[in-house]
């Protein structure tokens, strides 16, 4: 039997460590929703520049320590040998990412894009054994989304030429208007707000109606004003689809994958396919998905080139081939920055073993997990979360490029995804512990 001294002594460490982490979870939140560089200005040609390599030693730096920082911590608690599961697909994904970068006539670019990408998984991970119950969790989560959403909103009202699109920006000025917050792009605002609501609807169900609320219609009202039309109708779309999901086991992978895959046929098909086209325009659906069929035209071109391994991470768009080659008297496309396609992305990137492995990892597994979470017979409101952002990803990246990333803008969107995917293996297998039972020393996760 422990002394009264040893047990203080125990809930002293639990204490400190409880501490660490929390402040590991909101310094990386923050860190991927924000960056040390917030606010773009847009009107400057190096907006418009090819060149990728624009970090700082210090975002460097953040990009190291955090994700290992919390990795650390993680492996103090008694379910780090959780950590990184299924460790035999993580493991053959990225070294076969690993090898497309090294071929790569970029590998510099790869090389560092998978760094830090593989960074964001490992604290995304990492981040969902920090928190001491899911009540903490929704506490950490409520610090996090309110810095972003009140940071988004400070632009609006005191930093407008940063904050709202205009007319003198160098590549898109038909967006004058717009709000993008902090956020490169008025697409990556209303992506974040609506992840960022989909955490006010879990702390409202888990610790605060108050704050969770505030989060919901804060994030919504930004949304609305980001002309963001699909991510405004996707919002409550995924909240009914994860709902129908949740109730009707059956319909699990015709609505998830199968939903994805007739997305893609319809949306890419239109571009390589006349015929196709002409049936979407019919269905009076813009048949372009605003310009992005140019884009889709030019991946697959590029695709077909190197169907196996792709071009690496990094290491097509914006490239002096690219840009300066012959594909430039063609086609503006080769202005784009990505594929606007996640999918489509990852063939450019690794090619049709990347995507085979992608797709396990992105539908296979978390569809494994939730059907265990439907034989225990409920699920828990952060196992509703999990759910809500991995609908929202795999859907919205079908006109996006947000899987993989690792530029400042479009990480928090691939930080959740992960951690969505990681969480709902745990939900598969949690018992959630409460307050009171941390207060006694007894470990916990979220």
């Amino acid at each position: 039997m422990r002394s009264p001294a040893a047990a203080a002594i125990s809930s002293s460490e639990i204490d400190h460590r409880s501490m660490i982490g929390s402040l590991l979870f909101i310094a990386i939140f923050l860190f991927v929703a924000i960056s040390i560089n917030p606010f773009y200005d847009l009107t400057l040609p190096s907006s418009a520049s090819i060149e990728t390599d624009n970090s700082s030693r210090l975002n460097q730096l953040l990009f190291i320590f955090l994700p290992l920082g919390a990795l650390a911590c993680a492996m103090m608690t008694p379910m780090r040998g959780t950590l990184l599961q299924p460790w035999w697909l993580m493991l053959t994904l990225f070294l076969w990412l690993l090898f497309v970068s090294l071929i790569s006539n970029h590998s510099f670019n790869g090389l560092k894009a998978l760094f830090v990408t593989s960074l964001i998984v490992v604290g995304a991970n990492a981040c969902l054994l920090l928190p001491r119950s899911e009540t903490h969790f929704a506490k950490l989560l409520a610090i996090g989304t309110l810095a972003c959403i009140g940071l988004a909103y400070y632009g609006i009202f005191f930093l407008p030429y940063f904050s709202i699109h205009s007319a003198a920006e160098v590549s898109e000025p038909m967006h004058a208007g717009l709000w993008r917050g902090y956020f490169p792009h008025k697409n990556n605002a209303a992506a974040a707000m609506v992840l960022f609501a989909f955490c006010g609807i879990f702390i409202m169900r888990t610790w605060s109606r108050l704050v969770g609320l505030t989060i919901v219609v804060s994030a919504t009202w930004f949304l609305m004003h980001t002309g963001g039309k699909t991510a405004s109708a996707m919002l409550p779309a995924i909240i009914l689809l994860a709902w129908l999901f949740e109730k009707f086991p059956l319909l699990r992978i015709p609505l998830s994958f199968g939903g994805v895959a007739a997305f893609n046929l319809v949306a890419v098909g239109a571009a390589l396919s006349p015929a196709l086209s002409e049936l979407v325009t019919s269905l009076g659906v813009d048949a372009t998905f605003t310009n992005r069929t140019d884009i889709w035209r030019l991946a697959f071109n590029a695709i077909s080139q190197f169907p196996m391994t792709g071009f690496g991470l990094k290491s097509f768009w914006r490239t002096q081939e690219l840009v300066y080659g012959g594909e430039g008297l063609e086609t503006w496309a080769i202005q784009a920055s990505h594929a606007h396609n996640s999918y489509v992305e990852i063939l450019l990137i690794g090619g049709i073993p990347a995507l085979v492995l992608s797709l396990i990892w992105f539908f296979a597994v978390p569809l494994r997990s939730f059907s265990k979470i439907g034989a225990q017979g409920k699920i828990s409101h952060s196992g509703r979360l999990f759910l809500r952002i991995w609908l929202y990803m795999i859907f919205t990246t079908c006109l996006e490029s947000l899987l993989y990333e690792s530029s400042a803008g479009y990480i928090i969107g691939w930080f959740l995804f992960c951690m969505a995917i990681f969480g709902l293996r745990y939900e598969a297998n949690a018992v959630h512990i409460e307050e009171e039972s941390m207060r006694r020393g007894k470990p916990a996760h979220a």
